[in-house]
């Protein structure tokens, strides 16, 4: 395959909620972006950081981007990198993966110099072969405007995305899109999951039942799903750091066995752990 696993960003999808998101994702410590406005009709703010980042994505008043509110609201998005997304679609095509057209679109950025365009050009998945959440690549025709230094220092000291984590009632059936991406020896498949490098980062797709004994009532409830998107576990420069950066938002939080947990609670349909 001309394709390697390679973590680019995640989508918490907060739906028509995106004010409220912000706010309380200001209040864990992190900086965000300006809010942004996509030529597809959505909305977004992110959390930049060193490789990788968190993308807040919902919808406005007066738009409908059905993709984005016809998804449950939480951790909905799982997008890898490419650097060519024509080369992408047509790798992934051959393997019979089940790959929609390149869409190309952009979202305009303020600088120094005056406005300018991030433009974009993403190889998405078909939902019905995703039903945890969406996945994609994506390619960034633009990347100073997005991994801009300004934005990559947060009070709760995020460096990067250290673990991906989805939840299936059967990981190596929910594996067999990633290896048909990716290649047969992308993914290990164990009792009680599978896991798969992706740069710096690793995805896990845990069993209910793996998926609490790691993350315990923090953990997001399946509510019917056999497949789901639970959790993102963060590197973080100090858990001291973190810890004070929570308090000082009055965010609900814990530490067990050397991480911080923020429940599914607090934010809506997804857990996030700090790990040094």
């Amino acid at each position: 395959m001309p394709i390697t696993p390679v973590l680019d960003h995640v989508v918490i999808n907060v739906r028509d909620g995106l004010d409220a998101a912000a706010a309380l994702y200001a209040r864990l410590g992190f900086t965000l972006t300006p809010r942004g406005h996509h030529t597809l009709g959505s909305s977004n703010n992110l959390a930049i950081l060193g490789t990788d980042y968190l993308e807040l994505l919902g919808v406005q008043p007066g738009n409908a981007r059905t993709d984005v509110l016809d998804w449950p609201a939480g951790l909905n998005g799982l997008v890898f990198k490419t650097y060519d997304a024509d080369a992408a679609y047509r790798g992934l095509h051959a393997a019979g993966v089940p790959v929609l057209p390149v869409q190309a679109f952009s979202r305009p950025v303020d600088t120094p110099t005056g406005p300018q365009d991030a433009a974009f050009r993403t190889v998405r998945m078909d939902r019905n072969a995703t039903p945890a959440g969406r996945v994609f690549f994506c390619q960034h025709l633009t990347p100073g405007l997005v991994w801009d230094d300004a934005w990559r220092s947060h009070a709760n000291g995020a460096l990067g995305i250290q673990r991906f984590i989805m939840a299936a009632a059967d990981p190596a059936e929910a594996a067999v899109l990633f290896r048909r991406m990716f290649g047969a020896d992308s993914v290990a498949v164990r009792d009680s999951g599978a896991t798969m490098p992706a740069g710096l980062a690793q995805v896990d797709i845990l069993t209910p039942a793996a998926l609490l004994g790691d993350l315990g009532d923090a953990a997001p409830a399946a509510d019917g799903r056999r497949q789901w998107m639970a959790a993102l576990v963060l590197r973080t420069a100090s858990l001291d750091r973190t810890a004070a950066a929570l308090r000082a938002g009055g965010v609900d939080h814990r530490l067990a066995s050397g991480r911080i947990l923020v429940p599914s609670s607090v934010l809506g349909g997804m857990a996030l752990v700090f790990q040094a």
